[in-house]
């Protein structure tokens, strides 16, 4: 009943139906990023399970990279509480929005006149518009019981042809609600990295719209068993769709219709790391997050060849154990859990001692280029690309 009925879903982004449950003795944070789905590797592990068996042996699992670019606050909701639930009090926005967060309120950003918050951001401005955002602080710290902080994605950090970011509400819990206006008020227009929220070795679910697979009959869709084979008119159908009377057809009775392009929230997802993406340290490019104690190799993440369908992941990025929904480039919610874990597999202690870097187009063998180069030696591409280096240095000299 939870997934009926099986239609596409109307929203492209994972909502969150369920935020996890307050705990004002905790400080201020948010519950939920947004992620891009990369694609898929694998790791070796050591398990660190005391009383099983398979304790201290390696395993071979796949895990999901998930690119987080930081998030970038732009406004904050209050909520007031009445008897039918809750109601959207105040909304602040901040007063220098980028564009690409604008352009999530046009259809086509081409043709239009580009003026969204171009008035609303002259109240930060003048004397009378800053008393009363002042006002309005106030009356959400007397009034709200729920505050939301609007973060918008940074799609220019993203390998997509997309330029409209991704914009959602997220809980904020922990603290007073003093303290969480405060909070949404001083984090204004900052970037906030995904290692803010989530921790290795926590379990998060993932929300999300599956791979969508178009119309398909019955024995796709609800795996009905087949006919037998010299059936009339076809064998890949239900037999019986129901009795004469009532007479109509029951909802429960398979029918052919669209399979995938749902939405689906999946709970207790275990992230193996919080990899940092690619930076400057003391003038250095530091590009080794694929790299641990057992195999120091300076590699990033992306594969040789890049992520099929996607491309190189250069920012912060999760990742999280086993698969999650929806297609290559897909736009995922990461949300805090809502149960307390107790299993020890929930609280086992992930150290990595290999990642997966092998090309993911056929049968990768090499690690990294220079690997590549090493055995494969000299290649064509390689020495024309020097010669036209070098050709180009000298026509600059």
């Amino acid at each position: 009943m939870g997934f009926l009925p099986r239609k596409r879903s109307r929203r492209h982004r994972g909502k969150v139906k369920t935020w996890p449950k307050d705990d004002p003795s905790k400080p201020v944070h948010l519950t939920a990023f947004l992620g891009y789905k990369a694609g898929m590797t694998h790791i070796l592990r050591e398990t660190h399970r005391t009383g099983l068996k398979i304790s201290k042996r390696e395993e071979v699992e796949a895990v999901t990279i998930i690119d987080t670019p930081p998030m970038v606050v732009v406004g904050l909701v209050g909520y007031v509480e009445t008897p039918r639930g809750l109601r959207n009090f105040k909304t602040i926005f901040a007063e220098h929005i980028s564009d690409e967060c604008r352009r999530r309120f046009y259809r086509n950003w081409h043709k239009s006149k580009k003026k969204a918050f171009t008035k609303y951001c002259k109240t930060w401005q003048d004397e009378e518009g800053k008393k009363q955002l002042e006002k309005d602080f106030q009356a959400m710290k007397k009034y709200c019981k729920v505050i939301r902080a609007i973060v918008h994605t940074q799609t220019r950090l993203l390998p997509l042809r997309q330029k409209k970011a991704h914009i959602m509400e997220v809980q904020l819990n922990g603290g007073t609600v003093a303290d969480k206006v405060d909070w949404a008020h001083e984090m204004l227009e900052k970037q906030i990295p995904v290692s803010s929220i989530f921790q290795q070795n926590e379990m998060i679910d993932v929300i999300g719209v599956t791979k969508g697979r178009g119309f398909k009959g019955v024995t796709s869709r609800w795996h009905c068993k087949k006919l037998p084979r010299k059936t009339h008119k076809g064998l890949r159908k239900v037999a019986c769709i129901g009795a004469w009377h009532p007479a109509r057809t029951a909802y429960s009775v398979a029918r052919a219709g669209q399979k995938g392009y749902h939405h689906r929230t999946e709970i207790n997802k275990k992230i193996y790391r919080i990899g940092q993406g690619i930076h400057m340290e003391d003038g250095k490019l530091v590009k080794n997050n694929a790299a641990t104690t057992y195999d120091p190799t300076d590699k990033s993440i992306t594969p040789l060849g890049g992520f099929p369908h996607y491309g190189e992941v250069n920012n912060d990025f999760v990742m999280l154990k086993g698969c999650v929904a929806g297609t290559k480039k897909r736009v995922l919610t990461l949300r805090k859990s809502l149960l307390v874990h107790t299993k020890r597999s929930a609280a086992e202690n992930i150290e990595l001692k290999f990642i997966d870097t092998t090309s993911k187009f056929g049968y990768g063998r090499f690690q990294t280029a220079q690997e590549k180069r090493a055995f494969m030696g000299p290649q064509k591409k390689s020495i024309t690309k020097e010669k036209l280096e070098l050709k180009e240095g000298e026509e600059d000299l």
